[in-house]
């Protein structure tokens, strides 16, 4: 069980939390030295001292961590709060609340969820290494390497030492931290969660910054990992930062728009229920409204007239099998008119995250178009929860034990997909790839073996052919698509059976880059084309150092034969001599000078 709040859909936090986002010190921020209190915090016989008073500001915490956890660790969870504390003692939000309220809430967030107790301990020390004297060291001596490791993953890189690359490699960094441990994005996600819900101390221009930021990273990550509830949260909070006005319009016409939802929903759930009895199926039947984001981007604001099959949809939630959700959609179809060709079956095939649901469209009583999902009562929390879900089971089963295995899982598409491309890319164009690769929308497409491609939406049989691997798509010439002939820049559908037609012979042309999606695609074309560009460019100024050292009747293959070339390279600091000749193209190098060093070899 969690806490979730079934009213709202949103995940609790401290009672009357409404804090901002970063550390406001007393004073220019200097790191203190790590006061003697704090050694002995973390002495070792301090996890024996667990009978001390608890402090009330945890009590929520625990609370959350009790009704959700059946093995909690409440001790481990004391200690980690009283170092935090500690260390950000003399720290303060823009609002003047102390900072420990921060990692407090973030960690009660995570207890909602129903997170194990190192999860949490993390979540409470996950700013000490970026804000206080304290040391990932310290923290993997003093807590232990799992803990460490989380903490680590959401540390943020030194911006005075990574410059205008830190934000690009930090979320690298996640990416590689959450191969590891797919708990550190849910912490990260945590975290911007609480930081949007009290975005208001932010001034405007960052408010908007970081609702950006959170529309184009941190949701997208949150969907790929199907935690919907922090998602769901996210997205409006984001939208309100954002777009305060369109807010609070779209506010206003769902509200207006859920006024008639008895009339427009209440026959079609009592032709349901009737359907699903006649069926023998036994399932909760109930009104789904969607959050406010979603509905504004289904709308394109245009909020006029807006319905409430417009804003809400039915669930069905099974009690039985996968076959008994088959058979219920049977009846939503025998209840409900079917819109022919909008079935979407994401339970034989399940989504990148983990979501199983059977989705069709169908005609209401009134005639209105009306979505309805039917699931299991086991795939529900999934739906809801994700990857958390999962995590949360694993220590249920094992009293935390099994709790990493399940988090370091690497059969996540997605998250292989990022691992594949990642290195390639270089810090200004890595924020740019990882944002195409986590736009929303999938589309499963097949090899003609039968092997599923999952691609976003938009993308072409180019993306489609690197996704095959970067072998395959440099030497793509074009594709048959449902056996017939296709362009690489036709775009892939849903469904669709793709054939890649390669030659040994052909190379990336940069119009590629005119229609190529995917960043793995876009990755690989790139560096081919900078690598023929380098080939090129040293070829050039190879040819212009032929010619001139034969006017001095000098021969270059004679002096690279005898290594005299790669001499004069790495006299001059180039690694090969290819660099030294695509310089002297690129007017780097000087030739004359270059002359001179070739003559006195």
């Amino acid at each position: 069980m969690t806490t979730l709040n079934p009213a709202n859909g949103k995940v609790p936090g401290p009672p009357g939390a409404a804090l901002p986002d970063g550390p406001l010190p007393v004073a220019p921020r200097r790191r203190r030295p790590l006061a003697p209190v704090l050694y002995r915090l973390i002495a070792p016989g301090a996890r024996a001292r667990a009978a001390d008073p608890v402090p009330s500001a945890l009590a929520p915490l625990l609370a959350a961590h009790r009704a959700a956890c059946p093995h909690p660790d409440e001790a481990a969870l004391l200690r980690g709060y009283r170092v935090a504390e500690e260390l950000h003692r003399g720290q303060l939000r823009k609002s003047g609340a102390p900072y420990i309220t921060h990692p407090l809430a973030v960690a009660t967030i995570l207890a909602g969820l129903g997170l194990d107790t190192t999860t949490l301990v993390a979540a409470l020390l996950h700013d000490t290494v970026e804000d206080t004297p304290y040391t990932l060291g310290q923290v993997r001596a003093d807590f232990g390497d799992e803990i460490a490791v989380l903490v680590d993953g959401v540390t943020k890189l030194d911006g005075e030492r990574w410059g205008d690359r830190a934000e690009a490699e930090t979320f690298r960094k996640i990416v590689l931290s959450a191969a590891a441990d797919l708990r550190v994005l849910v912490i990260k996600l945590a975290d911007r969660l609480h930081n949007l819900r009290t975005l208001g101390f932010q001034p405007p221009h960052k408010r908007a910054r970081i609702a950006k930021a959170s529309h184009e990273l941190l949701v997208p990550f949150a969907e790929r990992l199907g935690v919907h509830v922090l998602k769901r949260e996210m997205d409006d909070l984001a939208f309100a930062a954002g777009d305060p006005g369109a807010h609070a319009a779209t506010g206003r016409a769902v509200r207006a728009a859920m006024r008639g939802a008895p009339a427009a929903f209440g026959p079609a759930v009592t032709r349901l229920r009737g359907a699903l009895a006649e069926h023998r199926v036994r399932a909760d039947v109930s009104v789904r409204v969607s959050h406010l984001y979603a509905v504004h981007k289904a709308t394109g604001g245009d909020l006029a007239g807006l319905r409430p099959c417009q804003v809400a949809r039915l669930l069905v939630v099974v009690d039985g099998a996968e076959r008994d959700c088959y058979v219920a959609l049977g009846a939503v179809h025998a209840a409900l008119h079917p819109i022919s060709g909008r079935v979407a079956d994401y339970i034989a095939l399940p989504k990148d995250n983990l979501y199983r649901s059977l989705h069709t469209r169908v005609i209401s009583p009134d005639g209105d178009p009306l979505e309805v999902i039917v699931r299991s009562r086991a795939m529900h929390p999934v739906a809801e929860y994700g990857i958390v879900a999962h995590i949360r089971d694993a220590a249920h089963r094992t009293g935390g034990e099994g709790t990493g295995a399940v988090a370091g899982r690497r059969d996540l598409e997605w998250l292989g997909r990022l691992l594949a491309w990642q290195s390639d890319a270089p810090s200004e164009r890595f924020l740019e790839n990882l944002r195409t690769d986590l736009a929303e929308g999938d589309v499963a497409a097949l090899s003609p073996a039968g092997q599923i491609v999952t691609l976003p939406a938009g993308a072409t049989v180019l993306d489609f052919a690197y996704a095959l691997g970067p072998a395959t798509g440099d030497r793509s010439i074009g594709a048959l698509v449902n056996g017939r002939p296709a362009a690489l820049s036709a775009e892939v559908r849903g469904g669709n059976v793709v054939e890649v037609l390669t030659d040994p012979g052909s190379v990336p042309s940069a119009d590629w880059l005119d229609f190529a999606v995917t960043a793995p695609a876009r990755v690989h074309i790139g560096q081919a084309l900078a690598r023929r560009g380098a080939e090129e460019a040293a070829e050039a100024g190879r040819r212009l150092l032929v010619r001139a050292l034969a006017r001095r009747e000098l021969d270059l293959l004679a002096a690279e034969a005898h290594g005299d070339s790669l001499a004069v390279a790495r006299d001059l600091g180039y690694l090969e001599v290819d660099e030294m000749y695509a310089a002297l193209t690129a007017g780097t190098l000087d030739l004359a000078d270059l002359l001179a060093r070739f003559a006195g070899a």
